[in-house]
């Protein structure tokens, strides 16, 4: 196990700046998520602390120790990939101890690691299967075995549940948790998906064109967000943003965020919408509502509660405990 620690992380490719400065310090054992869309750097700022990536100027420690022009092999780290990266003409066994004998352990403490390491996975009935006999599920815990084999300090993933589906998705995250929690292994893990981010991150880092815009505990970003970019991604349905001129006591300039959960609807209201169509989920409906301007506002609703019908004109408001304000440049007033 170990700490690992960034210090003004910046990366560029030639003259385009891609990561910006980034600063934490991570505790041993903590469950890092990296969380941003598509283009934002997470990716590339996790490579930079595999030694994947050069660091153009800031420092990577790990445990102590700045491994900015350290090879990834003796960064003490293991990464699990997206694509699983399996050998495919090799068994589920061999895949697990390749990085070991590449390594010269002994043959012997190769299959007490393999044997550890596939009871921990439930890969025992599958260790002489080549990956073309496994679900996706199954090469994925075949990936993560590969890397518990080497004992590492720090676990790094790369979006490692992008390719299974959606129910699949959901099993796999609870059992990386698991695992992370029994190993009591630094782990940093990557994702476009606010849920995974939420549901496995002890604490994580909101990424927005090469920025941490926040870091911290799931529900504490979510409760409170410090820019429109966190509360707009971190969240599902998104907040609903309107423009401050249209809410009395506001101006222009301002922008009024509101989750879906806190908005009331009936009359009176602060502002009046009617409702474009309603989404039935089961325990919940999500009411998607425009406004007089034409802007658009979702709220979420109890199923218990009677839901208005579409085309119905209705009263909008909130409490003033749960609005957000935000300045022209997107930071939190």
């Amino acid at each position: 196990m170990a700490t690992v620690t960034l210090r003004n992380v910046k990366k560029s490719f030639g003259k385009t700046d891609v990561i910006h400065g980034v600063d934490i310090d991570i505790a041993d054992g903590e469950f890092i998520v990296i969380v941003g869309p598509s283009g934002c750097g997470k990716s590339t700022l996790l490579r930079m602390v595999a030694g994947l990536e050069t660091i153009t100027s800031g420092e990577v420690q790990i445990d102590g120790k700045v491994v900015n022009t350290i090879e990834p092999m003796e960064r003490d780290i293991a990464m699990v990939f997206q694509n699983y990266a399996l050998y495919p003409h090799m068994s589920v066994f061999d895949n697990m101890a390749y990085g070991l004998k590449i390594a010269k352990v002994p043959k012997s403490e190769i299959a007490d690691r393999v044997a550890t390491a596939a009871k921990l996975l439930q890969l025992e009935p599958y260790l002489q299967r080549k990956p073309r006999e496994l679900s996706g599920g199954q090469r994925q815990r075949v990936a993560m075995g590969r890397a518990i084999v080497r004992k590492p300090a720090v676990f790094l993933f790369d979006e490692p549940l992008s390719n299974l589906d959606a129910k699949l998705r959901v099993q796999m995250r609870l059992e990386i948790k698991a695992l992370q929690r029994e190993l009591g292994v630094t782990a940093l893990y990557v994702t476009h998906d606010q849920v995974e981010a939420m549901t496995l991150a002890d604490r994580m880092v909101v990424m927005n064109g090469g920025v941490a815009d926040q870091i911290g505990k799931p529900l504490d970003v979510y409760a409170d967000p410090q820019t429109a970019f966190v509360a707009g991604f971190i969240g599902s349905p998104p907040t609903n943003f309107l423009d401050g001129g249209l809410v009395p006591g506001l101006s222009n300039g301002v922008t009024l965020g509101i989750r879906p959960e806190h908005i009331q609807m009936g009359d009176p209201g602060r502002l009046s919408a009617h409702v474009a169509y309603t989404e039935a989920l089961g325990a919940e409906t999500l009411i998607h509502c425009r406004l007089t301007d034409g802007s658009q506002l979702t709220a979420r609703q109890d199923a218990s509660v009677p839901i208005p019908a579409e085309g119905q004109s209705i009263g909008i408001t909130w409490e003033d405990g749960h609005a957000m304000t935000f300045d022209a440049n997107g930071r939190r007033l």
